[in-house]
């Protein structure tokens, strides 16, 4: 059974954990690198999970398998989903598919009209999970999904 826990910036360190696993297990697939990320203080952690307003972790039991991020609506209504990850041992168990449906209820919430992502070309999984999960190419590297009025 998955779990899904909202983060706050008291959840820094658990949030570090999963971020620094990401990054060493997927270095093409995120804007930053672990270089940026690894040496980084507690202050610059717990700013990343107020600066950016929805977090989350997926959990198996009392271990951490997966992460997501909301941005802020913008002042188009859109919603980015960033820093999504799973584990490689939850691939294929429906952790992303929880996650991407998190952060689409919490931009529902948000008044938001659409949740917008980037995804590389070279990263087909990803691609392909967020097209199951209603995503369309728009340009680039730019994935989009609306969301109901």
């Amino acid at each position: 059974m998955i779990g899904l826990r909202v983060l706050s910036a008291d959840d820094w360190a658990a949030w570090r954990e999963m971020r620094l696993a990401a990054l060493r297990d997927a270095p093409g697939a995120f804007g930053a690198n672990l270089a940026g990320w690894e040496h980084e203080d507690e202050p610059r952690w717990r700013r990343r999970l107020i600066d950016v307003p929805f977090n989350v972790l997926a959990e198996a039991g009392d271990v951490p398998v997966g992460m997501v991020s909301g941005t802020a609506p913008d002042r188009g209504r859109a919603v980015e989903l960033i820093s999504m990850w799973v584990a490689p041992s939850a691939r294929g168990r429906g952790v992303g598919d929880a996650l991407i449906d998190a952060v689409v209820r919490w931009a529902a919430a948000q008044a938001a009209d659409r949740v917008v992502l980037r995804v590389y070309e070279h990263n087909r999984h990803a691609a392909d999970l967020y097209r199951r999960n209603g995503f369309t190419r728009t340009a680039g590297e730019w994935m989009a999904r609306r969301l109901s009025s």
